[in-house]
């Protein structure tokens, strides 16, 4: 018992001997960065910032892991405010957010890793990534961040159990400035502060997505990225088309997802890349490949086309989000030997993905 007591203790000082004290940053500083429309207010007692389509940044900040902490207040009105933090720039960090008008529901909160200005949140959802919580609207709310490493939990007011467990950051965990922002409503943000913490104590006990299931595609080779009116009408591949293409190496995540923000910002000249991947079969077969995407695709087998779809959001219905999962199964004329399989992915909003699970790998090996 004695030993168990003095063990606990060592950790915690140990703890609170890599710590800075935490720093409280006013919104009447100078070293906030703004961009957007906002004001300073007083709000219900507290000295505030009021953030409407907007963002404040930190940038003489450097924190790879340790606390951030806010108090925020938002009507009921469709929109996100959240906090940025472990940012490069202002177009690559980590994000957390909350959806005012998705109070109560599964994804009232949620996680997401942002490559080249683009959230990931149709690639990221559910258990890890959101959670449901009901919000108090138009009163002061007190947000907790205690980043560690690949893990982050999120405690709201007084909790002393974290709502949200992010326990598989995707960014590499390296150090960067930090920031708030709302998007598409207003809001109000008080006593901001940070802290330097080198092993921030992590309540959540330890968790990890399952495994990817045999089958799954791990390894893309991922062209540059180019405009979709490229591809326009074509069900075949031509050979010019092919040698302007450049190609790198991406691995895919547990889930079978390979995360193409990483490739490149999305403009009309940008919104599409090839995420390609070779077979090699026994016999001449037709295979059935189950697939999932983000927001528009076209597969290519051998050069020709075989699929085409789309998943926008709300392009179903007003309900519809376009999430990513394995939604889709195509068919693949396979002929003996090696085969090239070529998705054509187009991002249009909410992230850019791709999966690939073949049901069964009988008479057939995935090339790595």
């Amino acid at each position: 018992m004695k030993i168990s007591v003095f063990l606990n203790l060592f950790v915690f000082a140990t703890t609170l001997a890599f710590a800075q004290s935490p720093e409280v940053v006013a919104f009447s500083s100078d070293r906030w960065e703004f961009s957007g429309e906002h004001t300073l207010e007083e709000y219900k007692g507290q000295s505030a910032v009021k953030l409407t389509n907007g963002r404040a940044y930190l940038s003489d900040v450097s924190l790879k892991n340790g606390i951030i902490e806010y108090d925020i207040a938002f009507n009921s009105e469709r929109g996100f405010v959240g906090a940025m933090f472990r940012m490069q720039d202002q177009e690559n960090y980590e994000e957390y957010y909350m959806r005012a008008h998705q109070s109560g529901n599964p994804d009232a909160m949620q996680y997401t890793p942002v490559y080249n200005g683009m959230a990931g949140w149709q690639l990221y959802y559910g258990e890890g990534h959101g959670t449901p919580h009901f919000y108090r609207f138009q009163e002061w709310m007190h947000v907790k961040l205690v980043i560690a490493d690949q893990q982050m939990e999120v405690y709201i007011d007084n909790m002393n159990v974290p709502v949200l467990h992010a326990f598989d950051l995707k960014r590499k965990a390296e150090a960067g400035f930090m920031g708030i922002y709302t998007g598409g409503k207003e809001a109000y943000f008080a006593n901001f502060s940070f802290q330097s913490v080198e092993n921030p104590p992590i309540k959540s006990a330890p968790q990890s997505f399952p495994a990817a299931k045999e089958g799954t595609v791990m390894q893309w080779e991922v062209s540059n990225a180019f405009g979709s009116k490229q591809l326009e009408n074509q069900t075949e591949l031509s050979k010019g088309f092919k040698s302007r293409l450049n190609w790198r190496t991406l691995m895919s995540e547990s889930s079978g997802t390979v995360n193409l923000g990483q490739v490149s910002a999305v403009a009309e000249e940008t919104n599409t890349v090839v995420a390609k991947f070779t077979v090699d079969a026994d016999q001449k077969q037709i295979k059935p490949l189950l697939i999932g995407y983000s927001d528009m695709v076209t597969v290519f087998v051998n050069g020709k086309a075989v699929y085409g779809g789309q998943r926008n959001f709300r392009s179903r219905d007003y309900r519809y989000l376009g999430t990513i999962g394995y939604f889709d199964t195509v068919y693949l004329p396979l002929n003996k030997g090696n085969n090239e399989v070529w998705f054509a992915v187009t991002e249009n909003f909410g992230g850019w993905g791709v999966r690939a699970r073949f049901p069964s790998s009988e008479n057939i090996s995935i090339a790595e």
